[in-house]
């Protein structure tokens, strides 16, 4: 893998994802998983700071295998959460109350908020419709594909959109050349 990093902040919220979902215990099964070093960079995890993405990655992995039932399902979940933590504080100013594609036209600066390679960008596609399109990540993985399935989802709803839908149509993680969300809501 390259040396491609994702912000602390992305690291946080799993760790905190995970800690309210299965406790302490949980959280230190998990750890405790995960090579020394990795153990060290999270224990030390400051939400601003980059990361390397494969620890993120084997982070991710550890929770698939130590408390998600080896579902990588759990992820949409994950990603709802934070964006629920993120928007309502820290990027607030991103929400755009009952404009939902005023929202999704920011996914490009949303995107370099969180990683430092590659880009995103929203093509409206109807009235409540559009794709989202990450393009030349250096790092990917499904767990972190179904994190933005999630995170967008409940971005979408804070902003007042209904019956949210997001399908991954293209996904580098399974031989895509770009991921490709097509998003839909009421």
């Amino acid at each position: 893998m390259s040396d491609q990093k994702i912000k602390g902040s992305i690291i946080k919220s799993r760790l905190e994802f995970v800690r309210n979902e299965f406790g302490d215990e949980g959280l230190n099964k998990i750890m405790d998983s995960l090579p020394e070093e990795d153990q060290k960079i999270l224990g030390r995890l400051v939400a601003v700071a980059w990361v390397d993405f494969a620890v993120g990655k084997r982070l991710d992995d550890a929770i698939v295998k130590e408390v998600g039932g080896g579902s990588t399902r759990f992820f949409e979940r994950l990603g709802e959460a934070s964006a629920e933590v993120n928007l309502s504080t820290l990027h607030s100013a991103f929400l755009a109350p009952g404009d939902p594609k005023a929202f999704l036209a920011k996914a490009p600066q949303i995107y370099r908020l969180y990683y430092d390679v590659g880009w995103r960008e929203y093509e409206a596609t109807g009235e409540r419709e559009g794709v989202l399109t990450t393009h030349e990540a250096e790092t990917y993985s499904k767990t972190d594909c179904l994190t933005v399935v999630g995170w967008y989802r409940k971005a979408l709803e804070m902003c007042g959109a209904k019956n949210v839908r997001i399908v991954e149509e293209e996904c580098r993680a399974a031989g895509g050349s770009v991921c490709k969300y097509r998003v839909t809501w009421a």
